[in-house]
């Protein structure tokens, strides 16, 4: 029988899923055509183009949209099954309340999983065939603008670099210098290059002049020198402005990049735990959830589902985006900041569905 109700239970929600995901997905690109088609349309942009930048746009709708999805369904599905007694009638069967919404609790986990897999895979390949079309196809600017071009530093280990000029098309730094410092941070030589080089085996100085502190000093010309320089060429992307739909994993790197320089990385490991905790947010939702629809599903109706699921996404999403603030400013540690929302909520779920049982 508990298979047979499961499958039932999941049916039921899953139908309600779709249709509120379809619809929330629905609206949300609406009312984005409806905001960029006038900007889209003075810059000369055609049909085609501007498809493919809502197409490509999808996925980061999809995890910003889901959670909400998942909450409704949740609401929607048990406050039906209650009004209908069919809840009643499964619990005199002897069926607990964990085994009857354990089918809703699973596809919960199993929607927070495919985000992940979306926030890790798909949406930062996606985001960037976004930007390039927005910012390339359609307002015609340069692939330039993706990155820090100018007055470039960066520290690695003992080698302190810096360039006047980086040109992402050719991936060479201009005008550079990079500086060798012995443990106490006292100079030991200069290095001076026209240009400095990425390839396979990391960077290398073209026409360099190396001018050595040491013992009796003295200058040496040569036309290449490869220098174990930890940047890469992602390093020089500009994230401040995009920096939420780049993966965990990227994220992680320019972390630690930075922290090797000697720079405060809080605000890049806030969004980097912030990466896996957001679509656990689903599964949240439903923990949230099921105990909001069994109090109030026999007494509410459908405009109240709907209320109730906005008032309860619309919290998460502030608070969860109020304690990350702090965790970009420093105040509380990164992996706090990034999942106290998340603890917070599905604290919550259980002290409510503790109730619900007593009743």
């Amino acid at each position: 029988m508990f298979g047979i109700v499961g499958r039932y239970l999941a049916a039921t929600w899953l139908r309600l899923f779709l249709l509120c995901q379809g619809g929330f997905l629905a609206v949300y690109l609406i009312l984005d055509f409806m905001e960029k088609l006038g900007r889209f349309s003075k810059a000369g942009a055609s049909l085609s183009a501007i498809l493919q930048f809502f197409l490509f746009k999808i996925p980061e709708m999809l995890g910003q949209t889901m959670p909400f999805a998942v909450l409704m369904a949740t609401l929607l599905a048990l406050g039906m099954l209650s009004r209908s007694s069919e809840l009643t009638a499964l619990r005199s069967c002897g069926l607990s309340i964990p085994r009857i919404v354990l089918p809703i609790l699973a596809l919960g986990l199993l929607c927070s999983l495919i985000l992940l897999v979306n926030s890790e895979f798909i949406v930062p390949k996606s985001y960037q065939q976004m930007e390039h079309i927005e910012k390339v196809v359609i307002r015609k600017q340069s692939v330039n603008t993706f990155f820090r071009l100018n007055n470039i530093w960066f520290r690695s280990n003992n080698l302190i670099l810096q360039a006047k000029v980086f040109d992402p098309k050719t991936q060479t730094l201009q005008g550079v210098t990079v500086w060798d410092l012995s443990p106490d941070m006292q100079p030991i030589r200069r290095m001076d290059a026209e240009q400095a080089v990425h390839g396979a085996a990391g960077w290398e100085l073209l026409k360099v002049r190396t001018r050595s502190f040491a013992g009796r000093g003295g200058v040496v010309a040569a036309p290449r020198l490869a220098v174990p320089l930890t940047l890469k060429v992602d390093d020089l992307r500009i994230l401040d402005n995009n920096a939420d739909n780049f993966s965990f994993r990227k994220l992680r790197e320019y972390a630690i990049s930075l922290e090797r320089g000697g720079y405060p990385a809080g605000r890049y490991r806030t969004m980097m735990h912030a990466k896996l905790a957001l679509p656990f947010g689903a599964f949240v939702m439903v923990v949230l959830g099921i105990p909001f629809a069994l109090k109030t599903g026999r007494t509410s109706g459908v405009a109240m589902g709907v209320g109730t699921g906005v008032a309860i996404g619309f919290a998460y999403f502030i608070i969860n985006a109020a304690v990350q603030s702090y965790g970009r400013s420093g105040v509380l540690p990164p992996f706090v900041a990034a999942w106290g929302a998340n603890l917070i909520f599905v604290l919550t779920g259980i002290w409510l569905s503790m109730t619900v049982k007593q009743q």
